[in-house]
């Protein structure tokens, strides 16, 4: 797609985009009536909403959804960010009126960790359109898209706190897009910012090609080297393997999250056609998707592992049938987790034992027996509560959690936490998980001994065994097992080829090659590779620099970027080469630059990896102060003479090239960001500058104490330090790309652009 058509696309939907706000809230769905009959009839039957609180179910359901915001939380700059929030932002939010609608100031989430969700009343609309929220809006577009803030509804943020992840867990999440809370995923197994490769990793897949590169573009704001974006079926999603101590076993993954698709009738005050389009049968021809899904998860989850399932809607059917179901067929292997107490604050419904079942016609039943054999098709029995009243109570059903809209002022969602105690009945090989995460795992679920057994008591069963293992089902074969391969010979041939040059192309599957994009290969370099020669002397990287972690998407010609993946990411991807079709992984951290080679080294740091890549380096830095990122951030090419002397002398040791510069706090001067800060940057013949993505670089100012907004009017970005304004003429594209909210354009661009605020320091400017 060349530039024209997306700019003429970006035009149109901002077009459209006012026409809704002028509309006023749920624009575009002017002619859309917040009334569905059948819908209230059928849960005032159900008895799902407690006695007398049916009509504020209703009316809740009609209000426009709170907006809801997220700080990402494993970054060093979270605190700085909330302490900019709450003491620039909120705090001019403070008794706003817009169009009669008192604004109520935002407000943490009473259940969300350390104050990193906000909610407040304010919709989409009043936030993009009021005057006196302008600054909030650019702030809230500019942290989104530098991955600093996730707009995120409140109850999506729930499956991912009750997995309690640590940082050595693998996880799979199974219908990942539009990636809200696979970003919460990557964010928990960073918890520790220290280690810049975690053991853990987290495989994001969904069923649609496109949406999996929305997935891509919401995990590439984390800059993380522990995430792989997979393009599968999830009801079918491969079994992969990898290699233990030289031997091939089959990957089974700590934590899992089963956010299944859905009738979506929770989300009627954000999507607002549900209203028009809601009848029962939704539901029945979703159920069975919903369970096969499921039943894969639980098939690769490790013994003594947790798996999350959810969903957007408040209906039985989606909900406890089939977690009932799914109890039913595990024959005790798995077991609903008590989340009670692990998100205080939180309002939530037990799930329930009873329910029953009706068409879009109207017509109940309240048994498998009941439902005519015309009818069998689209009723099925695991749609129906177990018969056996002790079977039901074993099962502990209202240990699920139902979300209703008025009881917090959030959308409707369901969710449930199942813990794997042994072995699914049809699968005959017994997985466990590592040995320093079984134990922990054995304390958090309550799981028997056997459970917890270290890893490497695991009998390695054949390959024929391992595969037979996998493929029988709780009705002999799952669909998902069935899944075409190449001919046994090509696949051989052509596993082996990919152990021998490092690479990992696309499936041997003719099947998956008829749908998406022909994503290029991913190539892993040697450690004799003649790539590193240079950066190895260049950089002065430390002896324990993983460079088998390093690949490249091409095979012939010269590199353009070098990515880094964890060493665990590396082990599937080698091994996994014919059945997964991978769209994306790892994060680049070096982007080859042809004046570089002049200088030394051809390839310069890339600002997306330096997290991952700086504790590595041992040359080529320079220790800057606050004072000289302002400079840096605020002026095109900046002197060396602009650094203050120290970093100056650094400076001025070092040849031309790239260059990180590292600004480490002080704690005895807690007026400075007490985070650490590393930019990517450029040290020329006479000047320096940081090559810092546009976003990234006013998060940066912001967090310094330099307030960046853009006037109404559109006439540039305004910088403003201490009463001291300036007026910053940024591109015009750039300020049509904040306007259009740059961060739902997958198609971003190169991030490392250098597009630096020009300050005229004669201009003066004035607040909007």
């Amino acid at each position: 797609m060349g530039k024209r058509s997306r700019q003429r696309q970006r035009n149109q939907s901002a077009a459209g985009r006012d026409d809704r706000d002028k509309a006023g809230w749920g624009a575009g769905y002017a002619d859309i009536i917040k009334e569905n009959k059948l819908f209230e009839h059928y849960y005032k039957e159900l008895g799902l909403v407690p006695d007398g609180e049916f009509e504020q179910f209703m009316e809740a359901m009609r209000e426009p959804l709170p907006a809801t915001i997220r700080i990402t939380g494993y970054k060093s700059h979270a605190k700085e960010i909330l302490h900019c929030l709450k003491e620039k932002y909120f705090k001019d939010i403070l008794e706003l009126e817009f169009e009669g609608q008192k604004i109520e100031a935002p407000q943490p989430l009473s259940w969300y960790p350390d104050e990193q969700a906000w909610h407040t009343n304010m919709s989409r609309k009043i936030i993009r359109k009021s005057p006196l929220l302008e600054k909030f809006h650019q702030f809230l577009v500019s942290e989104t898209e530098s991955g600093n803030i996730s707009r995120q509804e409140a109850v999506s943020m729930i499956p991912p706190l009750l997995l309690k992840i640590e940082s050595h867990h693998k996880i799979l999440d199974m219908c990942a897009a539009p990636g809200s809370k696979t970003a919460q995923l990557i964010e928990m197994l960073h918890a520790d910012m220290e280690v810049p490769f975690p053991e853990g990793f987290v495989i994001a897949n969904d069923v649609d090609n496109k949406r999996c590169y929305l997935l891509v573009h919401q995990a590439k704001r984390l800059n993380s080297p522990c995430i792989m974006v997979v393009n599968h079926d999830a009801s079918c999603i491969p079994t992969l393997k990898i290699d233990v101590e030289g031997k091939k076993d089959i990957l089974f993954y700590d934590r899992i999250l089963c956010d299944v698709p859905c009738s979506g009738d929770g989300t009627m005050r954000k999507n607002i056609d549900v209203w028009k389009k809601w009848t029962t049968s939704n539901s029945l021809h979703l159920h069975g998707l919903q369970l096969r899904i499921a039943v894969r998860g639980v098939e690769q989850l490790a013994v003594g592992g947790r798996m999350v399932y959810s969903t957007c809607s408040l209906n039985p059917i989606e909900d406890e049938a089939v977690i009932a179901a799914l109890l039913e067929k595990s024959e005790g292997a798995l077991e609903l987790a008590d989340s009670s107490a692990d998100l205080p604050g939180l309002k939530w419904m037990p799930g329930v034992t009873s329910w029953k079942l009706m068409t879009k016609e109207g017509q109940w039943f309240s048994d498998w027996s009941d439902v005519p054999s015309s009818r069998h098709t689209q009723i099925r029995p695991t749609m129906f509560p177990p018969k056996d009243p002790e079977k039901l109570a074993s099962m502990h059903l209202e240990r699920c959690m139902r979300i209703l809209p008025h009881h917090q002022n959030t959308g409707g969602f369901f969710v449930a936490v199942l813990v794997k105690k042994a072995p699914m009945p049809w699968n005959k090989r017994y997985p466990k998980l590592r040995k320093e995460a079984s134990s922990l795992s054995a304390a958090q679920s309550g799981d028997s001994p056997a459970a917890s057994t270290p890893a490497d008591t695991t009998p390695h069963l054949p390959e024929s065994a391992a595969e037979e293992a996998e493929v029988e089902g709780p009705e002999g074969k799952i669909d998902g097992e069935a899944e075409e391969e190449a001919p046994k010979g090509a696949a051989v041939a052509q596993e082996s080829t990919a152990k021998q040059d490092g690479v990992c192309g696309p499936p041997a599957s003719k099947k998956m090659r008829l749908f998406g994009y022909k994503e290029d290969p991913f190539v892993f370099l040697t450690e004799d590779d003649p790539v590193f020669t240079t950066i190895q002397s260049f950089y002065d990287l430390s002896p324990n620099f993983p460079k088998l972690n390093v690949l490249t998407r091409t095979h012939e010609g010269k590199k353009r970027h070098l990515y880094m993946v964890s060493k665990e990411l590396r082990n599937v991807l080698l091994n996994n080469s014919e059945r997964m079709k991978v769209i994306n992984t790892g994060v680049k951290v070096w982007s080859r630059n042809s004046d570089g080679e002049e200088f030394g080294c051809a390839f310069r740091l890339a600002q997306e990896g330096i997290y991952t890549l700086q504790p590595y380096i041992r040359s080529r830095i320079i220790r800057v102060s606050v004072e000289d990122i302002k400079v840096l951030l605020t002026q095109e090419n900046p002197f060396l003479s602009k650094l203050e002397d120290d970093a100056h002398a650094q400076a001025k040791k070092l040849v031309m090239g790239s260059i990180v510069l590292k600004y480490i706090p002080n704690p005895n001067t807690p007026a400075e960001p007490q985070c650490p800060i590393q930019l990517c940057g450029w040290r020329g013949k006479t000047s320096i500058r940081a090559f810092v993505p546009r976003n990234e670089r006013f998060h940066y100012l912001r967090m310094l104490g330099v307030e960046v907004f853009r006037d109404k009017q559109g006439l540039g970005q305004k910088l403003k330090d201490e009463g001291k304004e300036e007026v910053a003429k940024d591109a015009e594209e750039e300020v049509e790309a904040v306007e259009n909210e740059a961060e739902l354009d997958s198609e971003n661009g190169d991030e490392n652009g250098s597009s630096q605020p020009k300050v005229d320091s004669g201009s003066q400017g004035t607040s909007s």
